[in-house]
């Protein structure tokens, strides 16, 4: 409407929100009702593209999540001991690179110390797996980026929205600086220990926490421009709820959150038996790092105690001793979990005050 009374006057907004009328076209009276009039329209609604966008790169953050655990489990994330981030993407093609790669995997402390045995075929299988995870990882920066520069251009997103926006990408390219600056720690020589070679679980952490950053705030900015305000009044036991799916939502968090130390550290090695740990309710060695609150983050026993007062769903990987299908299936299950609380929080978010 606003359009036709301008003359068909053109500007950089997309069709589907109103343009400020141009004043030296109009009587300064009608310009300035015309004024007033846009200055009242609501901001027009992104196209539904938008959201269905930021719901399928939630998904891809978690298959990323996934494989990154499947990675870990395999024992794979130290196979590609350099980082390129186009060089990279082309894998070795002929007998002569891969014995050039697997040479380089030789002079690391993981092959040293845990698999000094291994076969170039064994080799091949831990460096695709790693490699599969790193491609994956540029899919979902490119999920990310291309769309959010298509939708900028056509000018799809409010202001508010460009901030979420460009925070989102922002956070997808850093994720995989972090996933390098977490592999460089396992990659380290360490001359006086003899210890299996492992990442920081302070790094892992770091990882992992980011990407369920990335992955709640993608799928929970979606979710809010897809769905639409419910008509509920607002009651005590409505309020109530809304508090109780916070606070769940945070301790899933924290919950999957605290298993990146349980597998930095194989804690989940450490005790295999449930409900009690070992013959006890409460080990012996609970607390055997000084300071005490080293324990929280560097002792397996304390991890793994920490964890098991956060979630009972890990009880079944517990008793079969960690396999890997049932392990990645176990952190499938948290994220699946953080997806229904995200969804629940946004249903009631959308309750009119």
């Amino acid at each position: 409407m606003l359009r036709a009374a301008l003359g068909g006057a053109r500007g950089p907004f997309p069709v589907w929100a109103p343009a400020p009328p141009a004043r030296g076209r109009l009587p300064p009276q009608r310009w300035l009702r015309l004024r007033l009039l846009h200055r009242d329209t609501p901001p027009a609604a992104p196209p539904p593209a938008v959201g269905r966008w930021l719901l399928v790169c939630s998904g891809a953050v978690a298959g990323a999540v996934v494989l990154g655990g499947v990675t870990r489990l395999t024992e794979s994330g130290l196979s590609m001991v350099d980082w390129h981030l186009v060089k990279e993407m082309k894998p070795p093609q002929t007998q002569q690179e891969w014995e050039a790669e697997f040479q380089k995997y030789q002079q690391f402390p993981e092959f040293k110390i845990l698999n000094h045995d291994m076969t170039l075929a064994e080799f091949k299988f831990i460096w695709y797996m790693e490699y599969s995870h790193r491609m994956w990882g540029r899919v979902v920066g490119l999920a990310y980026i291309l769309p959010a520069a298509y939708f900028w251009h056509r000018g799809w997103l409010s202001r508010p929205l460009k901030g979420r926006v460009l925070a989102l990408c922002g956070l997808v390219c850093f994720q995989g600086l972090l996933g390098w600056y977490m592999v460089k720690s396992g990659l380290e020589e360490k001359p006086d220990s003899y210890d299996i070679p492992r990442v920081s679980q302070y790094r892992l952490a770091a990882h992992l926490g980011s990407a369920l950053v990335l992955y709640s705030a993608s799928l929970w900015t979606g979710l809010s421009l897809l769905l639409p305000r419910h008509k509920l009044p607002e009651t005590h036991q409505l309020l109530r709820l809304k508090q109780y799916a916070h606070g769940t939502t945070a301790l899933i968090f924290l919950t999957a959150l605290s298993g990146a130390f349980v597998a930095g550290l194989d804690a989940g090695l450490v005790y295999n038996s449930f409900p009690k740990m070992g013959e006890r309710w409460i080990p012996d060695d609970l607390l055997a790092f000084s300071p005490v609150l080293r324990n929280i983050f560097e002792n397996p026993t304390t991890v793994q105690f920490d964890h098991r007062i956060l979630v009972g769903l890990g009880i079944s990987t517990l008793l079969l001793y960690v396999p890997t299908p049932l392990a990645a299936t176990h952190q499938s299950g948290s994220l699946a979990l953080l997806s229904m609380a995200l969804w629940l929080m946004s249903e009631l978010r959308r309750v009119p005050k």
